[in-house]
């Protein structure tokens, strides 16, 4: 419960600050239509609790005025505000391990058909969140470098969320969260340091370089991305899409996935059925036809 800036208080056991089934309904049709997210009215409680910190810090005295003042036009801002605040964000270093095994015993030994030197490998988060995937995979992809003299790597991540991409570009974690990185990882890669009472972990700036970090809408008609990439990690994203959603967004993944290469989903995602250039070659992992 929380005072407000007008003495109000919005406190969700008042009926004025629960979500009503018009408002919800209205910010259920915008999160689908602006970032694909099915959203079905059991998710009433949890959107409601999510918004209930801002709608206090803008001194508003009920959730209806709050969706009012978020569909009232050339109000961008408080729409970046709103989808950061409803985007799920859960993620781990070394999340699915067995997708960075194959990455490392399957996928690079290949690349470039096995020459001491040969083109950038360039891989894509697509949903980075707080960004410790990409930097797993930057772990990773440096460990091969060490052992394949004149490899080189870049990655993008990308998320819809600013609120995630600045966090995954500090890229400072906690003790807990890098609890996954193995220890002689963390030695190599993980700068300690004290973050008030408690001790964080930075990665290291010859990792973070290697990293571009941009954000991007899956909905939009076209990616601004440039590059093609060997691999692309779209992993524990699809879940929250229909079934032509996924078509389509996969579709476009596609268009920036080089001929042969492979396309990681999660372990709960099956692209089966769908109309895309993919062919599975192991449990979730996909490859691109024309190689």
């Amino acid at each position: 419960m929380t005072l407000t800036e007008s003495g109000a208080i919005c406190d969700p056991l008042q009926q004025q600050c629960e979500l009503s089934a018009a408002s919800f309904a209205r910010l259920a049709q915008f999160i689908t239509a602006e970032v694909g997210i099915k959203m079905p009215e059991s998710k009433t409680m949890m959107i409601q609790s999510r918004l209930l910190r801002r709608v206090n810090s803008l001194g508003l005295a009920s959730m209806d005025e709050y969706v009012d003042r978020l569909f009232a036009p050339q109000n961008e801002a408080e729409r970046e505000h709103f989808i950061n605040a409803i985007t799920t964000n859960k993620t781990d270093f070394f999340r699915e391990p067995e997708h960075f095994s194959y990455l490392s015993e399957v996928v690079l030994p290949a690349f470039g058909g096995g020459r001491a030197h040969c083109a950038r490998f360039h891989a894509w988060s697509a949903g980075c969140s707080t960004g410790e995937e990409p930097h797993t995979l930057a772990m990773v992809l440096a460990e091969y470098g060490a052992r394949r003299p004149g490899f080189d790597f870049a990655i993008l991540a990308t998320d819809v969320s600013t609120k995630v991409l600045d966090q995954a570009r500090d890229a400072i974690y906690t003790e807990a969260q890098i609890l996954p990185v193995p220890p002689e990882l963390r030695r190599k890669y993980l700068l300690s340091s004290r973050g008030g009472e408690e001790r964080v972990a930075r990665i290291v700036p010859g990792l973070r370089m290697r990293i571009s970090f941009g954000q991007l809408n899956f909905m939009d008609e076209y990616y601004p991305v440039k590059d093609t990439f060997d691999v692309i990690f779209f992993r524990n994203v699809m879940i929250y899409f229909d079934r032509p959603t996924q078509e389509a967004v996969v579709n476009k993944l596609c268009r920036n996935l080089t001929p042969g290469g492979y396309l990681f989903a999660g372990h709960s995602e099956s692209l089966a059925g769908l109309d895309i250039p993919l062919r599975p070659v192991k449990a979730s992992i996909y490859r691109k036809e024309g190689r």
